[in-house]
C-alpha cells in the first residue's frame, strides 16, 4: 500500500510541475524574448541530459535510429515549443494548460499505429464537448477580443497531436532508449534556437536570479525531473490510474494560474474549464478502452523501446499534453502530453 500511495504522488507531483509550467513560461517570457527563453531552455536540459548519458557507461553510445528519429522529433518538437512559448506569452497561463489539453483528443483521431478500428461515436462526442469548452474559453473576454495566445494555443494543440501520432509510428518496431532520444531533441533544440537567438543573449546574461530560477524551473523540474519520475512511477502502476493522475495538469494549471498568477476566470471560462477537462477525460477513457480492450488495467511495463509521455515547458520531457518535450508513451500506455 506504501509503494502504491508513493507512485500516486510522484504521477500528481509530475502533474502538478507540469501544470505549474504554464505560468513559469509567461513570467520567464515577460523577462525575456520568447526565443532566448527556449534556446535556455533547451541549453540547460541538453546539458543536463548528456551528464545522465555520460554516467550511463557502456549505455552511452547512441544508435544510428536514436539519432535518425530523435532528429526527427527534435524539429518538431521545437515547432510545438515555439507555439506554446508565443502562445502563453499572450494568454492566461489558465487558459493555456486548458487549451493545450486538445491534444488528448486530438491525438486519436491522426494516430493510426495502434489499431483497434473506428473509433467510437462517443469519442467524437467528447471531442465536440473538448470544442465547445474551447468556445467558452476564447468567449470568456468577449468574442471580440480573442486573445492571440488561445489561437496560438489551439494551432500548439494540434501541431502537438501530430507530433504525438509521429512518436508512435517512430517508435514501432524499433528499440528506442527514452534518455537517449530525448538528449538528441534537446540538441537539436539548442542548435534551432540558438541563431534567432544570438541577437538577445547578452539579455540573458543580465538576467536577475529570479529569471534563472524560472529557466531552471522550466528546464529541469519541468523537463528532466518530470520525465524521469514519470518513467520510474508508470513501471509500477496501470494505464488507467497513471492517465488519470497525469491527466490532471490542466487542474493544477488553473490552480496555479488564480492562485499564484493572479489569474481570474470569468463564468464563461470557468464552464469552459469544467467541459474541457470533462470532455478530455472522457475521451481519453473511451480511446483507452477502444485501444487496448479489456488489458487496459494491466500493469505497463516500460522495455527499451517505450516512449514515456512527453509536456509542455521543460524541453527534456513531453507527456499527457505536455509542453514540455521528450517522446510520449505510445497510445495504451501512459497519457500522451506535449
Amino acid at each position: 500500500m506504501r509503494d502504491a500511495r508513493r507512485t500516486d504522488l510522484i504521477l500528481l507531483l509530475v502533474a502538478i510541475v507540469w501544470g505549474s509550467s504554464y505560468l513559469s513560461a509567461k513570467t520567464a517570457t515577460a523577462a525575456l524574448p520568447v526565443l532566448v527563453v527556449l534556446f535556455a531552455r533547451y541549453a540547460i536540459s541538453a546539458i543536463a541530459c548528456l551528464a545522465l548519458v555520460a554516467s550511463g557507461g557502456a549505455s552511452r553510445r547512441w544508435t544510428r535510429e536514436e539519432f535518425r528519429v530523435g532528429a526527427l522529433l527534435g524539429v518538431t518538437q521545437a515547432a510545438v515549443l515555439v507555439l506554446e512559448t508565443y502562445g502563453v506569452a499572450h494568454t492566461s497561463a489558465a487558459n493555456a494548460g486548458l487549451i493545450i489539453s486538445l491534444t488528448i483528443v486530438l491525438t486519436p483521431l491522426l494516430d493510426r499505429t495502434g489499431g483497434g478500428g473506428r473509433l467510437p461515436l462517443t469519442f467524437f462526442a467528447a471531442a465536440g464537448l473538448c470544442v465547445l469548452a474551447v468556445g467558452f474559453l476564447l468567449s470568456g473576454t468577449g468574442l471580440h477580443s480573442v486573445r492571440t495566445g488561445d489561437l496560438l494555443m489551439l494551432a500548439a494543440a494540434l501541431v502537438r497531436a501530430g507530433h504525438v501520432a509521429l512518436v508512435g509510428r517512430l517508435s514501432v518496431s524499433r528499440t528506442l532508449r527514452p534518455l537517449h532520444l530525448t538528449t538528441v531533441q534537446t540538441l537539436v533544440g539548442s542548435v534551432l534556437f540558438m541563431a534567432p537567438a544570438a541577437a538577445h543573449l547578452g539579455t540573458l546574461a543580465h538576467s536577475t536570479a529570479g529569471t534563472w530560477a524560472q529557466l531552471v524551473y522550466l528546464a529541469l523540474f519541468c523537463g528532466l525531473f518530470a520525465f524521469l519520475s514519470q518513467t520510474w512511477a508508470v513501471q509500477r502502476t496501470s494505464a488507467s490510474r497513471a492517465s488519470l493522475l497525469l491527466g490532471t495538469e490542466p487542474v493544477w494549471a488553473v490552480a496555479v494560474g488564480i492562485g499564484l498568477g493572479g489569474e481570474r476566470l470569468t463564468v464563461l471560462s470557468a464552464l469552459g474549464a469544467t467541459l474541457m477537462v470533462a470532455g478530455t477525460y472522457w475521451g481519453q477513457a473511451i480511446e483507452r478502452a477502444h485501444r487496448t480492450g479489456p488489458e487496459r488495467d494491466s500493469a505497463v511495463p516500460l522495455t527499451a523501446g517505450t516512449l514515456p509521455r512527453a509536456h509542455h515547458d521543460g524541453a527534456a520531457a513531453e507527456p499527457v499534453h505536455s509542453q514540455h518535450g521528450p517522446p510520449i508513451a505510445p497510445p495504451g500506455h501512459a497519457p500522451t502530453r506535449t
